[in-house]
């Protein structure tokens, strides 16, 4: 049986009460999905005190005049390498097109091509990722914890990481007074 792949271009959110702190209220890009496995961004936390500047200067690269910007904690899986979600208008060695809606990068050229001004119109940055082996995503969206939702790609570039919850609750028509941590027992 072949894996939905439903989810890619999509975003997960994690509902209270999920059991597990490390995606306690997360937003999860979806960029791969199919008979593998499954690979997300996290883009609802920020990591404290790293943003673009410092991460290029962790990497000996000129900062140019590229804004800084925050640096989002992708996931619990190689919580050292990185990943930008950007516009379809550029590409590099490694980009991914994910679904048509926006484009995963994981090489240094794409930070170096956004620092000198050539780089993708919008983007996001994150360390880590979300990874689930085959059919376990599926298995979990079987049972609650887990809401997707389509989403515009404005969850990404224009919203602040601590509203992309909710921004992403609002665009599935979901009110978040309303969710409760846990389920009964009839």
């Amino acid at each position: 049986m072949e894996s939905p792949r439903f989810l890619v271009g999509q975003f997960l959110l994690a509902m209270p009460g999920i059991g597990d702190p490390r995606f306690e209220r997360a937003v999860i890009a979806m960029c791969a999905h199919d008979e593998e496995g499954a690979v997300g961004i996290g883009l609802g936390r920020v990591i404290d005190g790293l943003g673009f500047h410092a991460l290029l200067d962790q990497l000996e690269i000129g900062r140019g005049d590229a804004p800084d910007a925050p640096v989002h904690l992708g996931g619990p899986v190689e919580r050292r390498r990185g990943f930008v979600l950007h516009s379809m208008d550029w590409g590099g060695q490694d980009t991914l097109d994910v679904a048509g809606r926006w484009a995963m990068s994981g090489t240094v050229d794409v930070l170096r091509a956004i620092a000198e001004g050539k780089g993708p119109r919008r983007w996001a940055i994150a360390l880590g990722y979300a990874g689930w082996g085959a059919g376990q995503l599926d298995g979990e969206l079987t049972r609650p914890g887990w809401l997707n939702v389509e989403g515009g790609t404005d969850l990404i570039y224009a919203t602040a990481a601590a509203e992309r919850w909710g921004a992403g609750l609002a665009a599935a028509g979901v009110d978040p007074r309303l969710l409760v941590g846990g389920a009964g027992r009839a």
